[in-house]
């Protein structure tokens, strides 16, 4: 999450909760990635899809595509101020002041395992990076605008801010933004948020209709601490325990957020739709929500939506035509009603002009408009480089991986989110070394020790296996 803070804590803050970056090492690393197993990927979604003939946007902090991990991925994007205007960066190079926030989710998407062996699930997609400064109305209309315009199929936020002053918890001018990106044939994925068992805030771009929103869950397939509890929640995939690759090349093994979540959501779009290149947005959604597992709570929750996105499932395709849709469901009711958080069209005449709300001469409504601007902007400072992250102490700062590299603990069987059907393992093209399922309980040698500080998370809990995670019957 995007957060307002001094610059003076953020670096004190983060040096103590990421400890040392080391360089990226010449071999492959050996690394858990849970997901590869619980999701089969290796045996039952790479023999059908690796997402080639997609291109994902992400919108973070910029992606390094000099990586070898990444060079072969990232196509030249573009980055935007907070007014919406493109500035005269491509976004290939990572902005963050810290780990890496953008490489990171570009790394769970799309990684070759050319450098380090960690490897995206969609390995053969292409990531269009997009970095703006804040998620202002302007600058994330305008960021949605340009992905749908240049070629991507799915839009990635894994990043979110307050919606409270917005009517509906969506501004207007997103709304209009996401329907053009429907228009467009575009899925839009978000994070829902990590304070769910704090603040709990509602958050754009996950609050707004039209958007695929988020929420995260263990190794055990419980929901994470942290996830968001909001109705705007539609599915789950791993966020605790997951990794990623830094903008130095360096790879965490642990961290937890929805945005890995979101990130990997996004990877599971992307190969769905390389599969089937004629599915659409809309259909593609409704693949991923109907095939989705029922975990935590039966029925739709706040916290996992319909359930944990299961890849192998949706790769079938066999959801019928008529299925609930309840993304686009919204979407279209926004349309038609034309509400000011829905559709945006009846705030239009409210808004068409910074200085003046209603575009009359009267006196209290100017003195109105002054007082509804001064609000906004003072919204618009606290949103301002709000980036996920955990709940913890007040004024704390976390990266995406708030326990720095961890050494590995012994996760257990992690749960089936689609099972194996017995196929063969089959490398990502494009040369590398083959991904190779990691042994359980070994630490990894080359990872430095968690570092520990005022402002670190403490790991999840590694617990047994959930023995009531059977998968359901096909």
């Amino acid at each position: 999450m995007r957060r307002l803070i001094q610059a003076a804590a953020t670096a004190a803050a983060m040096g103590l909760a990421l400890g040392p970056v080391t360089a990226a090492h010449a071999g492959p690393i050996e690394q858990k990635e849970w997901w590869f197993d619980s999701w089969g990927i290796r045996t039952d979604v790479w023999p059908q899809s690796k997402g080639a003939g997609v291109t994902v946007a992400v919108v973070d902090t910029g992606v390094n595509a000099s990586l070898p991990d990444l060079k072969s991925a990232v196509v030249p994007g573009k980055a935007f101020n907070a007014s919406g205007q493109p500035t005269a960066g491509d976004a290939t190079q990572d902005e963050d002041p810290n780990e890496g926030h953008g490489t990171a989710m570009a790394s769970l998407i799309a990684s070759r395992g050319t450098q380090t062996g960690f490897y995206g699930i969609a390995p053969e997609a292409k990531i269009l990076p997009m970095h703006e400064p804040g998620l202002s109305p302007d600058a994330t209309s305008a960021v949605i605008r340009y992905a749908a315009d240049h070629g991507a199929k799915v839009i990635n936020f894994s990043q979110g801010a307050s919606s409270a002053v917005y009517p509906n918890h969506c501004p207007p001018k997103m709304v209009e933004a996401l329907k053009y990106a429907d228009k467009k044939n575009v899925v839009v994925v978000a994070a829902s948020g990590n304070s769910g068992d704090s603040g709990n805030d509602v958050e754009i771009p996950g609050s707004c209709p039209g958007v695929l929103t988020v929420g995260a869950v263990d190794h055990q397939g419980k929901p994470w601490e942290h996830t968001q509890r909001q109705d705007y929640v539609t599915v789950a995939a791993p966020g605790a325990g997951v990794g990623g690759m830094g903008k130095t090349g360096h790879v965490y093994n642990n961290g937890e957020g929805t945005s890995q979540a979101t990130a990997l959501t996004s990877g599971a779009v992307a190969l769905l739709r390389s599969k089937y290149p004629q599915m659409t947005a809309r259909r593609a959604v409704q693949v991923l929500t109907n095939t989705a597992k029922d975990f935590g709570t039966p029925g739709k929750d706040d916290q996992l939506g319909f359930g944990v996105i299961s890849i192998p499932r949706a790769l079938k395709n066999d959801v019928p035509q008529n299925a609930k849709n309840p993304v686009y469901d919204r979407l279209d009711k926004a349309v038609v009603k034309g509400s000011t958080g829905g559709g945006g069209n009846q705030a239009a005449p409210a808004t068409k002009s910074d200085s003046s709300d209603s575009g009359g001469s009267n006196g209290p409504l100017i003195i109105g408009g002054i007082v509804v601007v001064v609000v906004l902007v003072g919204a618009g400072l606290f949103i301002v480089m709000r980036r996920r992250k955990p709940s913890g102490a007040a004024g704390a700062s976390y990266a995406p991986f708030p326990n720095g590299p961890q050494p590995m603990g012994q996760p257990g069987t992690p749960p089936s989110f689609g099972g194996n059907t017995g196929g063969q393992p089959l490398p990502p093209q494009g040369g590398g070394q083959q991904f190779q399922a990691p042994p359980q309980g070994r630490p990894n040698p080359n990872l430095a020790p968690p570092q520990s500080g005022p402002n670190m998370a403490p790991p999840a809990p590694q617990g047994p296996p959930n023995p009531n995670l059977a998968p359901p019957p096909e």
